[in-house]
């Protein structure tokens, strides 16, 4: 029988991974030990190998998809064997589930059909469409935003509605603002009732020809406020357009209201005049009660209103116009971004990390270390060293050293136990393109401080060129985070679960500092511990950071 290739498990925290290429094709000879394709996970593109002989019979994933841990890939076996059987002994064929579809399928649909009398003969949205029934639904105000309450309805079922027309205040997380129609006809119905909420996208109004039956969509209207911001806004789009092209032939451009102390505009106008930099109040309104909409901004021309009160502005009293502010000159600019997808890295340190953050009761604590006698020793270190030697190596393997005096910071919380590591797997944080990458140093405080530079260096290129392997960054006890290399004179890190605690090291900085008395220059670098306070209390914590501190401010015991 054929053999089934699923999604290896290649990290601990990998749920799923992106087929990024595939090296075989259906049809293809297939050893053990050849490489199928490179599969992209949280924190690596790995390739992923072949334990069969056989012919490549079935490729089930597109290249640039993304696949769960344990579904089906492809399939191997001899040349013209059935690989179906295969897929339908793992229960995960889409060719054996199609057929059954598309037997379902028109006894659905012929299902549907006979629902369709039995709702009033009510058509469906897309019909009702066709007929001018627009479908008002609950818009995205804000970006928090995920359901608004109904403040107050300004229209009422049987209402003659206007393009323009606001039809009620919402209530959104941030503020009140107006929802407007933009549909011209009879409000048909309101499906929520003032002070009740709707989520976002769920219908609240329907607009259309006086008398049309709209049984259809409220019928369907848990399927029909189903669909995702994406197509609200292909519905509010078209909407805008409209209301930009459709005049009003019996409406003519009416001044405001003398006696209406506020000017009256529609939201989408005030929008764009606040982005365009116009004065609301010198633009006339064209629509009822001298109302502004959206094409009264697009056709303002401040030069040439500017020019026509001119007249009007000399004829008045000189005093006035000399106490007249100045005119703030208009900026256009324009909103532009971009998004792109997230890898699969990005996912797990978001959820990684928001585990940690909100699982782990953080504390933080701060130490400043006098780097005078560790500057000197590096100096002199560089001078017979194989490699480099850094300040972070340095700090490495100063906190290797002190976690073996206090093991309570070398724990990680295990729900009913604590696990005290008498080993110091120190995880060096490092910045690649997608992310993070976390390797780890291995029993950091039996190694010299060169190879500790040397095996830091080794994991820095292995990280850039996405080929650190899951060997490398699993098993840590302790993190340490340096951004002191960017300027960064302190910050707080989120413990790297399952950790107890995590350093964050900062910049080295020239600072007055007193010494026996005086002022004198110095070189102050600041650390801060976050610890997880499950398992480490604020002394123990304290603790460690003034041995680490001894160990930083008097380098030569790190080599003793």
């Amino acid at each position: 029988m054929a053999d089934v290739i699923k999604m290896p498990k290649m990290s601990d925290t990998m749920t799923e991974g992106v087929l990024a290429k595939w090296h075989k094709k259906v049809g293809d000879k297939v050893k053990s030990g050849d490489v199928l394709a490179e599969v992209e996970t949280d924190k690596a593109t790995m390739d992923m190998e072949s334990y069969w002989d056989g012919t490549l019979l079935y490729i089930g994933v597109e290249e640039g998809a993304s696949v769960p841990v344990d579904a089906i890939m492809a399939v191997i076996g001899k040349e013209g064997e059935d690989y179906k059987a295969a897929l339908e002994a793992e229960s995960g064929s889409q060719e054996s589930a199609s057929p059954k579809s598309d037997d379902t399928a028109p006894k659905a649909e012929d299902k549907k059909e006979e629902a369709a009398p039995a709702q009033g003969g009510g058509l469906s949205e897309e019909e009702l469409a066709e007929k001018g029934v627009t479908v008002i639904r609950m818009p995205l105000l804000s970006d928090t935003m995920t359901e608004g309450v109904i403040a107050e309805w300004h229209k009422k079922v049987g209402d003659q509605v206007k393009d323009d027309d606001v039809l009620a205040d919402v209530e959104t997380d941030k503020a009140t603002m107006e929802v407007m129609g933009y549909a011209t006809g009879t409000l048909l119905h309101i499906g929520v009732e003032k002070g009740s909420a709707a989520k976002v996208n769920g219908i609240i109004a329907i607009v259309g020809p006086e008398g049309t039956d709209v049984s259809g969509i409220l019928a369907g209207g848990a399927q029909s406020a189903k669909p995702k911001a994406e197509s609200a806004e292909k519905t509010e789009a078209p909407a805008a357009e409209k209301q930009a092209t459709t005049a009003d032939a019996s409406s003519a451009p009416v001044a405001e209201s003398s006696s209406d102390s506020r000017v009256k505009a529609s939201p989408l106008a005030k929008k764009i005049a606040k982005d365009k930099g116009i004065d609301l109040s010198q633009v006339s309104g064209s629509a009822e009660g001298g109302r502004i909409i959206k094409k009264d901004i697009e056709n303002f021309k401040p030069a040439a209103q500017a020019q026509s009160e001119k007249p009007k502005a000399e004829s008045s009293e000189q005093p006035k116009a000399a106490a007249a502010a100045p005119v703030i000159p208009t900026y256009v600019g324009e909103v532009k971004f971009t998004e792109a997808p997230v890898s699969q890295m990005r996912k797990v340190i978001a959820k990684r990390l928001a585990e940690s953050l909100f699982t782990a009761p953080h504390f933080y604590l701060t130490v400043s270390i006098d780097m005078d006698n560790a500057m000197a020793a590096r100096t002199a270190i560089n001078e017979v060293a194989p490699v480099k030697v850094s300040f972070n190596d340095i700090v490495i393997k100063a906190v290797a050293v002190a976690l073996k005096k206090h093991p309570a910071v070398n724990s990680s919380w295990g729900g009913d136990k604590i696990r005290f590591n008498e080993h110091t797997n120190i995880g060096v944080a490092m910045a690649v393109e997608d992310g993070l990458l976390v390797p780890v140093v291995r029993f950091a405080d039996g190694k010299s401080l060169s190879h500790i530079s040397a095996e830091v260096k080794d994991f820095g290129g292995k990280a850039k060129a996405k080929k650190l392997q899951p060997a490398d960054w699993e098993g840590s006890t302790f993190t340490v985070s340096n951004l002191g290399m960017f300027g960064i004179d302190e910050f707080t890190s989120i413990i790297n679960s399952p950790d107890g605690a995590i350093l964050s090291v900062g910049a080295i900085q020239q600072v007055p500092v007193v010494k026996n008395g005086a002022v004198v220059p110095g070189n102050v670098m600041k650390l801060t511990l976050g610890c997880d306070h499950r398992v480490v209390d604020g002394a123990t914590g304290a603790q460690f950071l003034q041995t680490l501190k001894g160990l930083l401010e008097e380098p030569i015991r790190l080599l003793a």
